[in-house]
């Protein structure tokens, strides 16, 4: 596939960076050698080391995304960018430019909507003991809540389909956004892949902007929220379990004592295992009514995910179909607005 595949297809190189200057030009420079004929786009979040700079004499372009957090970038990068292929990685230099033609191969191959580089040797290479555990966590987590499909949700090097990218809402704001992207692939059922890749240490100069327990908390309130969105009935469910076993803890000392005795002297322990009981009866209701709105939302997503074109090798352009096409569809991307210049 090798010069084919990659020169016949429309492919967008999109690397969110916050305060990158030290390893951004190499990572650009090494992505326009690996993929040359990409179009490779830097968007840049509020850096202040001259990020913006170093992309831009490195020849790709930069837009500035305003709010602050990876989220966010994701959420403008997919918005504005049309392209056959999406391949999004760090600025940071920790994953190789020579491993795209790979994912897209793998994604072509495969016909997949998502390819995602996990990362070898993560664990020893995490840079904190903190982050290792973490990684270890939240895949366990992921397996647990969602299913099987994904051993590095945390992962940032990654190839998307078309159909992928526009059809994913995207609405976290921070690092979680990687937890968002494999729930969204999970809960339509889409098909993927993932390629063991070398993860890389950061150069000298270059450092992570991931906080362990700060990050970590959000990711672990994403994955809260994300299980609330997408599989309400367990969710309410197991809030419904824990309400019904503190009614019936509360509840058997009185009704011991009412069979013993036939008196009821703990009331107020009797009127708050019936608060607690009624409450665990209207949280499994609620556990039942969303679980069916779910569903439904889940087949709207699916139907809109339809609806967008599948990339198929026999679709792919040859390039002189892209020399007549190109102009057209330069004219119809959305272009920056005045202020992300």
């Amino acid at each position: 596939m090798t010069g084919t595949a990659s020169s016949s297809l429309d492919i967008a190189v999109l690397l969110p960076c916050y305060n990158e200057a030290a390893t951004i030009g190499s990572v650009v420079q090494g992505f326009r050698k690996a993929l040359p004929d990409a179009r490779i786009y830097v968007y840049d979040n509020n850096s202040t080391d001259g990020t913006a700079l170093t992309a831009m004499l490195a020849g790709a372009t930069v837009v500035r995304e305003r709010r602050q957090g990876k989220g966010h970038v994701v959420r403008r990068m997919f918005c504005d960018i049309d392209a056959d292929i999406y391949i999004m990685a760090d600025g940071d230099g920790t994953y190789a430019p020579d491993d795209a033609e790979e994912l897209i191969r793998t994604l072509i191959t495969e016909r997949a909507d998502m390819v995602v580089g996990t990362r070898r040797g993560v664990h020893a290479d995490a840079g904190r003991q903190g982050h290792a555990f973490g990684n270890r966590l939240f895949n366990g987590l992921y397996r647990l809540l969602f299913g099987n499909d994904f051993s590095d949700i945390l992962s940032g090097y990654r190839a998307f389909s078309r159909r992928y990218v526009k059809s994913f809402p995207a609405v976290s704001g921070g690092f979680e956004i990687e937890t968002e992207m494999s729930v969204h692939a999970s809960r339509l059922k889409l098909p993927v892949c993932e390629l063991e890749l070398d993860y890389g240490r950061r150069p000298d100069g270059s450092h992570s902007k991931l906080s362990t327990f700060k990050d970590g908390f959000k990711i672990l309130w994403m994955f809260a929220m994300l299980m609330k969105e997408t599989r309400p009935f367990a969710f309410f469910g197991l809030i419904s379990a824990g309400l019904m076993t503190a009614s019936l803890m509360f509840m058997a000392p009185v009704l011991f004592e009412f069979f013993t005795t036939g008196l009821v002297t703990r009331m107020p322990t009797w009127i708050a295992a019936m608060a607690l009981m009624m409450t665990s009866f209207l949280s499994f209701t609620a556990a039942l009514i969303l679980d069916s709105l779910a569903r439904s939302r889940a087949e709207q997503l699916r139907i809109h995910y339809l609806t967008l074109p599948a990339l198929r090798s026999g679709a792919i352009r040859t390039q002189p179909e892209l020399a007549e096409t190109a102009p057209m569809e330069r004219a119809s991307r959305v272009a920056p607005s005045a202020d992300a210049a």
